[in-house]
């Protein structure tokens, strides 16, 4: 039996993409939410998760944070897909011949310059690839829809018009989870370590938690804040640093985070993607 790999969306999905990418000797499993990608795993229907964490152009992915605390898994990889949009039609139609589209309300603006040009009109989809196979299904003539190459090749769909998107840097950065953490490996372009904490109610107690970082020569990437069941006073943190938790700077780092923190959970250390750049 083959290994699957679950994740949201329809089959021609950007995160698709990311599984076929990142693990392309695994079966991809699509789920309707992001609750079903991480329940696929618990309860042994997938293998690995693939989930989407934050956007070059839009931040942050709504929800992942406050799921992935919660999930029971463990990041062990971390897989970058740079959002090149297609415009696809049924076969045999000119790109003249396109009247509207359909796509994710996400993609519409980034391909907005294109779609003005051409007189197209834009109709905001529930999903990319959904809409690519309701149109596979439907067969509206004059229709076209905004996904994934991918997506079109699945759906039988011809390809009109490739990288229409306005800005040519939107990457969407992808964590691969699994059941088991997996702290053995080192990558060529070193580790990173993702990990939660809550602050103590004392003052400074931020600037504190972060000032082993620095004394001890850790670069911290990423640093965010959200509220934590609703509360404006229980404030969590997300944090990626670069290193393993094993190297002698980081441990110290995490030992001096650990006495201003009332909770730190490490999510995963796993190997740098060379497309960090």
């Amino acid at each position: 039996m083959s290994k699957r790999i679950a994740f949201q969306g329809e089959l021609g999905a950007y995160s698709h993409e990311a599984c076929a990418a990142s693990r392309p000797d695994f079966e991809a499993l699509p789920c309707r939410t992001f609750d079903e990608v991480i329940d696929a795993v618990r309860d042994g229907r997938a293998d690995l998760a693939m989930l989407p964490v934050e956007n070059s152009t839009y931040g942050r992915v709504a929800d992942i944070h406050r799921l992935l605390p919660e999930s029971g898994l463990h990041i062990v990889d971390e897989a970058f897909v740079r959002v090149r949009i297609a415009l696809m039609g049924l076969a045999g139609t000119k790109l003249e011949d396109v009247t509207d589209v359909r796509a994710h309300m996400v993609l519409i603006p980034q391909a907005r310059g294109f779609l003005q040009n051409h007189g197209i009109r834009a109709e905001a989809a529930a999903d990319s690839a959904g809409a690519a196979a309701e149109l596979a299904k439907h067969r509206t003539p004059g229709h076209g829809v905004l996904a994934s190459e991918m997506a079109a090749q699945i759906y039988g769909l011809e390809v009109l018009a490739t990288d229409i998107e306005d800005n040519h840097h939107n990457t969407t950065r992808f964590l691969v989870m699994s059941p088991k953490p997996d702290m053995t490996r080192r990558g060529a372009h070193g580790m990173v370590t993702t990990f939660v904490f809550q602050v103590r109610n004392i003052p400074a107690a931020l600037y504190k938690a972060m000032g082993g970082f620095a004394t001890n020569g850790v670069n911290m990437t990423k640093l965010e804040s959200y509220m934590v069941d609703g509360s404006f006073t229980a404030t969590q943190f997300y944090a990626d640093i670069e290193g393993h938790p094993d190297d002698a700077n980081v441990k110290l780092a995490l030992d001096e985070l650990s006495y201003f923190t009332t909770r730190l959970h490490i999510l995963g250390t796993y190997p740098a993607s060379d497309a960090r750049g």
